[in-house]
This record gives structure tokens, C-alpha cells and sequence, in this order.
């Protein structure tokens, strides 16, 4: 994971070229919210994650794109470092807003350090090395680029885990972030374990439901976990960005069991 993962700010690849009937309904949500929150600011990120439940990730962002081309938010950039930058939306009337953009700011500038991205992903990584093996998925390996005599060379990708469960090994890419794994990366992923033979296994916060379709015709298995998880010891932190963001973050002690139940149901009804 590099460390600003979170915070690619440029067009993704799996937004719709032509313009999606959804945005009509995000901008319509979106208003309804700002007039709710007239004396409030957000940043770009934060509103694409509080709509997920409704809209992808690209048509939030697409509305508020055409919400600020019309006048109806206002939008300023605010610098995380020399070259990163976030969009910061707030209603129209909204005239005393730069402290609030400010304390923005400075909260996800804390949780995009790169120390501390690094510390998430290896965090996650960790969580489920010690929770799916409870459901039998034991660990085969680790930064996967070969595997049962083929080696993937075309990219610099490697396979977080390996896992087995009844003889059926699962080339696993293990996401502790806020966004969406990139498209490309996905189906890269996917490639790699059509060459090595077994199935992708994709351990994600969040993902539309086109992308777990996309890895279901492929075989494979999107375990979803919903909140981003915080290293131990940073449960005051965590509770600040959830409170004062909005954010789905959390500092568990172990990954809930119902959700490697899941994973082990779905396992079970394709155990071949």
C-alpha cells in the first residue's frame, strides 16, 4: 500500500465515462445534507464515505463536482503537504468556516502520515493473520509473485497472503483503507491468481457491489469488514476522526467472528 493511498485525488478509473442517472439522486442528497449541515465543513473523502450506503464513491464525488460548477457549494483546497491537497465543500452561506477548515485539515493530515498509513496497513494485515485461521483458512504464505510453478512478472504486485482451507488456496489482498481498491489493482490481483491457479480473496473496508460481482465470475470471495482499523493504543484517536468525521474507524481487539463466518460460510457452500 503507498503511503497516500487515500488520497489520490485525480478521476478513477472506474468512474462511468458517460454521465450516471445516480448523480441526479446524490445531488438531491447532498442538498438535502448541506441545508442540514449549513454550518459545517467537509472535505471530499469524508462525504463520499458517509453516501456509501446509497452511492458509489464516483458519483458522490460527481455531484459535488456539478454542485460547485452550479453555485450551490462552495469549494476550497486546503494542502496536506507539498503535494497533496484536499477539496473542502461547504454550504453557500456558510461564511465563518476556516477554523472548521482548518481542524479538517489537521485531522486528516494526522491519519495521512505515512508512518501511520504504513502502521494501518500492516495493522490489518495482522488482524486477519490471526482471525481466519479460527475458521480454518491457515496461512501459506506471504507477498506472493509465484506459486505452484508460474511467476507473475508482468507488474511489481505482489499477493498479501496465502491462505488454505480444504485444499482450496486463496490469493488474498488485504485493504485497510477508507477508498476502494483501484480498479486496475483488482483486476490485476485477479490475473495473478488465474496464473497461480486458486482463488482471489479480496479482505476490504468497502466495495461496490460491481466490483464483489466482478470477483465472484472470477471464483473469488469480497470479504467486507466496513470500519478501517486502528493500531492498538490509538483508540483515543480513533474515536476523534469517528466523532468529530464521521468516518467508520475503529480500534478492535480482534475481527468481529461473524464476519470470518461469513467468509467460512461462503467457503463452505463452494468448497471446490
Amino acid at each position: 500500500m503507498s503511503d497516500l493511498e487515500d488520497f489520490d485525488f485525480e478521476p478513477e478509473e472506474d468512474e462511468e465515462p458517460r454521465r450516471d442517472p445516480k448523480v441526479n439522486d446524490a445531488r438531491n442528497a447532498l442538498e438535502e445534507f448541506f441545508e442540514e449541515h449549513s454550518s459545517e465543513v467537509f472535505y471530499e473523502r469524508q462525504l463520499e464515505i458517509i453516501f456509501e450506503r446509497q452511492f458509489f464513491h464516483w458519483i458522490t464525488r460527481k455531484a459535488l463536482y456539478e454542485l460547485h460548477e452550479a453555485g450551490d457549494l462552495s469549494l476550497e483546497a486546503q494542502q496536506l503537504n507539498e503535494t497533496v491537497s484536499i477539496k473542502l465543500y461547504r454550504h453557500k452561506r456558510h461564511r465563518f468556516w476556516k477554523r472548521q477548515a482548518a481542524e479538517v485539515t489537521q485531522l486528516v493530515r494526522a491519519f495521512s502520515a505515512p508512518p501511520f498509513i504504513r502502521a494501518l496497513g500492516l495493522h490489518g494485515e495482522l488482524m486477519f493473520d490471526a482471525a481466519l485461521p479460527s475458521e480454518g483458512f491457515m496461512p501459506k504464505g506471504k507477498n506472493i509473485t509465484a506459486y505452484a510453478g508460474q511467476t507473475w512478472t508482468s507488474t511489481a504486485h505482489n499477493l498479501d497472503r496465502l491462505f488454505e482451507r480444504d485444499g482450496v488456496i486463496y490469493g488474498a489482498e488485504i485493504k485497510n483503507t477508507l477508498p476502494y481498491i483501484p480498479l486496475k489493482e483488482m483486476r490485476t490481483k485477479i490475473t495473478m491468481c488465474e496464473l497461480f491457479g486458486i482463488r482471489p480473496l479480496f479482505i476490504v473496508r468497502m466495495a461496490p457491489k460491481s466490483y464483489i460481482e466482478e470477483v465472484r465470475q472470477h471464483g473469488g470471495f469480497t470479504l467486507v469488514f466496513q470500519y478501517q482499523l486502528y493500531p492498538h493504543g490509538s483508540e483515543g484517536f480513533a474515536s476523534t476522526v469517528r466523532e468529530r468525521l464521521k468516518l467508520p474507524v475503529d480500534c478492535p481487539a480482534a475481527i468481529a467472528q461473524g464476519t470470518i463466518q461469513r467468509f467460512a460460510r461462503c467457503h463452505e457452500r463452494n468448497p471446490r
